[in-house]
């Protein structure tokens, strides 16, 4: 295992916070899921809750609740691709899922709500509430983006593999 792909893993201070929810099986089924084509929604979850843990703990906001609901922002388990719902877009579902499935297995804060439950603000039309919850709004797009990059990188590189493949 490579300590700059995984660095929250030598985090003792962040493992304090979120280890617990990561040993759950609730949290660990996550990793059963393809997340932005090329990561899996584990560990989609755990870059933007670390990453934002990082940026709230250098302005001395609450990293805890940070880091913890940034892990527990997408806990839903089905592909929003294939899923319909006749409340709303996925957009406005899968957050108010994920608040549900979290309640489930720990308790969670009014701040942790909030940025479970308004990490799609832009896509959604309620703010967040707190500065916390605006930190893993845009940690979120942030990770989403650089994920997609990962993609475009590995579609640029094998080009030439894929255009023989699709005229096979």
């Amino acid at each position: 295992m490579i300590k700059k792909d995984f660095p929250w893993l030598y985090d003792a201070e962040y493992m304090s916070y979120v280890g617990t929810l990561l040993d759950m099986p609730e949290v660990q089924k996550l990793d059963e899921f393809t997340h932005h084509y090329i990561s899996t929604r584990l560990l989609h979850s755990l870059n933007v809750s670390y990453t934002a843990y990082k940026i709230t703990k250098k302005f001395g906001w609450n990293q805890k609740a940070t880091a913890r609901a940034g892990l527990l922002h997408d806990l839903f388990y089905y592909d929003w691709r294939e899923t319909k719902f006749d409340e709303g877009s996925h957009a406005y579902v899968h957050p108010r899922i994920a608040y549900q499935n979290a309640q489930k297995i720990t308790t969670i804060s009014k701040l942790e709500k909030d940025i479970i439950i308004k990490h799609m603000w832009g896509a959604t039309i309620a703010p967040p509430r707190y500065k916390e919850s605006f930190v893993v709004t845009f940690v979120d797009d942030y990770v989403a983006i650089k994920e997609w990059c990962q993609l475009m990188k590995m579609k640029w590189k094998y080009r030439k593999h894929l255009k023989k493949e699709k005229a096979i």
